[in-house]
């Protein structure tokens, strides 16, 4: 009894760790639509907890501003009114990295101090530890690629971060997960790696929508099903050497985040039918429907996005919606684990 009481309060903090990284997540994306990642021009963990706290404090925080590529070059003029409104909205995403580490580490060592947490936790605690750790370097080092010549951060360090920021809560939830509900019944090995292989195929779905967002492929295209009246755009190998057109050619992103999603179109209603045929557990039947339904609902919510060339509001609803397939992807494959 002593034991399932402590394994539920491990599971509660991690799942309200994951509701944070879920908020992360979101605000970052937030952040990224409304051009507000480049607004504070230095990383200072300690220090640059508290925002400027009088006049003379943002006036020292624009005239840094102003140094900036991104406010010679996109923002010239812009009023002080103007560069808090994207200050707050990086500075809330900042703050809410270190309340998570907070959130994270301090119970984490109140919990191991009173050994609830059991011995083969502790390599997995600590790589989400250092994964977490990681993140906040690797958030400057995306920063950094904006403040040089071109206001625009790397595509590539920004689908770095989201996912980091993704294996990060995929680790807090499964674990959770482990401490929550006991080992189904015996299920088909096909089955269980189709469940797998389908939270696979969402991370990789993630992270080339990382690489949509970081070269603003979102912007082009803006119909569908067809792609300016094409199944393929010509302008798919347009790069040279051709490899590039992968990472850096909004056609060939943009197509290939499509080209995901026709699939899973396709994968999960498969795996849906699979689940409902074989004698698999409730928790993978309820598994199953949830990923069905917010998979739809991600679809839909991509689609209008696209058409309406990407408002804030449904951008970042879009994001949270990836999170949510993600997480109905990991209850499915946890279920059948």
């Amino acid at each position: 009894m002593q034991l399932a009481a402590n394994n539920r309060s491990v599971a509660a903090w991690l799942l309200a760790c994951c509701a944070l990284v879920f908020a992360i997540v979101v605000i970052g994306g937030v952040t990224r639509l409304t051009h507000s990642g480049l607004s504070i021009v230095e990383w200072q963990p300690v220090a640059g907890a508290l925002p400027p706290l009088d006049e003379a404090g943002w006036q020292e925080a624009f005239g840094k501003y102003k140094q900036t590529p991104e406010y010679r070059l996109v923002n010239p003029g812009m009023s002080l009114d103007g560069f808090k409104n994207i200050f707050w909205w990086e500075y809330v995403h900042r703050l809410l990295g270190r309340l998570i580490g907070a959130a994270f580490l301090l119970p984490l060592l109140w919990f191991a101090l009173r050994g609830r947490i059991a011995r083969a936790l502790t390599w997995k605690f600590a790589v989400i530890f250092g994964l977490g750790a990681s993140q906040g370097a690797l958030g400057w080092y995306m920063v950094q690629s904006g403040l040089v010549d071109n206001p625009r951060v790397s595509q590539f360090r920004l689908t770095a971060h989201l996912g980091i920021a993704f294996l990060i809560y995929a680790g807090m939830l499964w674990i959770a997960f482990d401490l929550l509900f006991p080992r189904a019944s015996p299920v088909s090995g096909r089955l269980r790696r189709f469940a797998f292989a389908l939270a696979a195929l969402i991370f990789v779905m993630v992270l080339s929508g990382g690489l949509v967002a970081g070269t603003r492929a979102g912007l082009a295209y803006n119909t569908f099903p067809l792609m300016n009246g094409n199944i393929v755009p010509p302008e798919i190998f347009s790069l040279d050497p051709w490899y590039l057109n992968f990472f850096s050619n909004m056609a060939t992103v943009q197509f290939d985040h499509r080209l995901i999603a026709w699939l899973l179109a396709f994968l999960v209603p498969w795996f849906w039918l699979r689940v409902r045929r074989e004698a698999a557990p409730g928790r993978a039947k309820l598994g199953a429907h949830l990923l069905l339904a917010t998979l739809a609902l991600q679809i839909a919510l991509g689609i209008a996005t696209l058409l309406l060339a990407v408002p804030v509001p449904l951008a970042a609803a879009h994001q949270a919606g990836a999170l949510f397939v993600f997480s109905a992807a990991l209850f499915a494959a946890h279920s059948l684990r």
